[in-house]
């Protein structure tokens, strides 16, 4: 028999795979998923243990039953596969081809880690989502419209304790604020740490069905958390969620240097500076 050549596209078919397989793990990992994807593979291998083994009944039922679990493995894991799609959208090499991130960008995430900061300071708890490629519509409609340009003091006052709407989150699409005071399902995952509040639950329930970045300020402890991708990371102040915002919301820091960014908010803004920066004297 002639060994059949293995040349570097078949290096390239195992790497993948391999890369195929472990994005789905990551993807899967700490969710209800896991488990049933476990099962699943218990029946794939009694389905091959079968054919191996030539017993002909067992593996006619579980050749019958093929042709059902694909329908019901879409029902089941229609969160878990929806995030895999809206996650490909948000590789970061896409994000580098189409260009995304900006100096408005920079704005806004300037003013979400500002009053972040003044709110965590304060032990006044918050909420906001940020969206990203996924719409957020059929959450925002749970709450109180609003169409504002993102500021900080705007975003103070929504998260006051005599407001009306500081229990819920806010939501932030592009540069403006679209709706407050949302409620939001909380996650489902049952592995959870207990001491994890309202907001950290509702947060990471937003991210585990949307590809949407959530800031969480704990109104208990005025810690900074950040919810992304089903999972949540503590962050050590309003620095570390400045940077991690920045990368998340595709957005280059080099792009725009830090003295020119408060006259171009200014502009945004429509107030006008006394003038324009001046360079730094030698």
């Amino acid at each position: 028999m002639t060994p059949v050549p293995f040349g570097w596209r078949d290096v390239l078919d195992i790497l993948l795979v391999a890369l195929v397989i472990y994005r789905i793990f990551t993807l899967f990992r700490g969710t209800r998923a896991m488990q049933m994807l476990v099962g699943v593979g218990v029946l794939v291998a009694a389905s091959l243990a079968a054919r191996q083994l030539e017993l002909h009944s067992l593996g006619w039922l579980l050749d019958t039953l093929w042709s059902f679990w694909v329908v019901v493995l879409v029902v089941l894991f229609q969160p878990e596969l929806r995030r895999a799609l809206t996650s490909i959208g948000h590789a970061p090499a896409l994000r580098a081809l189409l260009g995304s991130g900006g100096v408005e960008t920079l704005r806004v995430v300037d003013e979400i880690a500002s009053v972040a900061g003044s709110l965590a300071e304060r032990r006044i708890g918050a909420l906001i989502v940020i969206e990203r490629g996924t719409g957020l519509r059929q959450y925002a409609e749970l709450g109180v419209a609003l169409d504002a340009l993102v500021s900080a003091d705007l975003l103070t006052s929504l998260f006051l304790p005599y407001s009306p709407l500081h229990d819920g989150a806010a939501f932030i699409r592009d540069e403006r604020v679209i709706a407050a005071g949302c409620f939001l399902p909380l996650s489902r995952n049952l592995q959870l740490a207990r001491q994890l509040g309202t907001r950290h639950r509702a947060a990471l329930g937003v991210t585990e069905e949307t590809d949407a970045v959530a800031v969480v300020v704990s109104e208990e402890t005025g810690r900074l958390s950040l919810a992304v991708d089903g999972g949540i990371e503590a962050l050590s102040g309003p620095d570390a969620l400045r940077r991690r915002l920045l990368t998340l919301l595709g957005a280059e820091t080099k792009v725009v240097p830090a003295f020119w960014r408060g006259w171009l908010r200014a502009l945004r803004l429509r107030t006008r500076p006394a003038g324009p920066p001046s360079a730094p004297a030698p």
